[in-house]
């Protein structure tokens, strides 16, 4: 958004965005993050576990 000041001169800085709180996750939300994560330390490991088999 472009505005002018009084002497003509453009004032082009950015908007700042409304600024909020976050909110802490759900027990729900928290049990789905450590369903992930386990999931994602399986994956690693069976990659790793698998190039060094291989190698």
């Amino acid at each position: 958004m472009r505005t002018y000041s009084e002497n003509g001169l453009l004032n082009n800085y950015a908007t700042e965005p409304a600024l909020y709180f976050a909110e802490s996750p759900s027990p729900k939300q928290q049990q789905q993050y450590a369903l992930q994560a386990a999931i994602a330390v399986l994956l690693v490991a069976f990659t790793v576990l698998t190039a060094f088999s291989v190698s």
